[in-house]
């Protein structure tokens, strides 16, 4: 009996060791992460004005001095689509007036002059999402609808084709910007600031190349 009570004893004291060793040794299973979620997606469409100018290539510092931006807008629409936290891509198709004035007594027509190009546009950007804050960047392919010049107050129809003395209808770039998107009063306001970069000669007769800043600001709902 005395025999059977000891094994008894022995064996609850192995179990409650072993009980209280398996406690104390499992280890904790880490916290998971949470994951980030991706940038939203959205379309919004907008009206921006825009500040235009012409670049003239090797014979811009000659015309320097006589060049002034012309004002325009841009109308379409933007479409954000989120691929991770901190990046999405950007695509935009919209209606825009280019251009750029000379003073009177310029090398080119003497006369006080203005260039306007109107023109359908379609920039793909990669967005970089830094908290509230974006920097972006990407190629832009453009197709001139119509185009007007005004010398001395007299206003003619541009012609485009390959001849001298046209314009090109397609014209190539790039853009870089930077924004921001915060909250007032409930809803999101989104501004960007972007500069546009014209690659393509777009006059058959002299180097001219189209230069712009485009500012943009809208608001959603949260």
């Amino acid at each position: 009996m005395k025999n059977s009570m000891q094994a008894v004893l022995v064996t609850g004291m192995m179990f409650l060791y072993a009980f209280s060793f398996g406690q104390t040794q499992t280890p904790e299973l880490p916290a998971i992460p949470k994951l980030k979620t991706a940038q939203e997606s959205y379309v919004h469409f907008f009206v921006n004005a825009i500040g235009t100018n012409l670049n003239y290539g090797d014979a811009n510092s000659a015309v320097v001095d006589y060049k002034k931006p012309a004002l325009g807008i841009t109308i379409g629409a933007s479409y954000q689509a989120g691929i991770c936290h901190n990046l999405s891509v950007v695509s935009e198709l919209y209606f825009i007036m280019k251009g750029g004035k000379l003073d009177e007594g310029n090398p080119f027509t003497d006369f006080e002059s203005t260039l306007r190009m109107y023109s359908f546009e379609l920039p793909v950007m990669a967005r970089i999402h830094l908290g509230k804050f974006h920097v972006e960047g990407g190629p832009s392919i453009a197709y001139n609808v119509h185009g007007t010049q005004k010398i001395d107050g007299l206003t003619t129809d541009l012609s485009f084709g390959d001849e001298a003395g046209t314009y090109k209808r397609f014209e190539g770039g790039f853009q870089v910007g930077v924004g921001s998107t915060f909250t007032i009063k409930q809803k999101k306001v989104y501004f960007d600031i972007r500069y546009c970069h014209g690659l393509t000669n777009i006059s058959n007769d002299r180097e001219m190349y189209n230069r712009s800043v485009l500012v943009s600001l809208h608001f959603a709902k949260k």
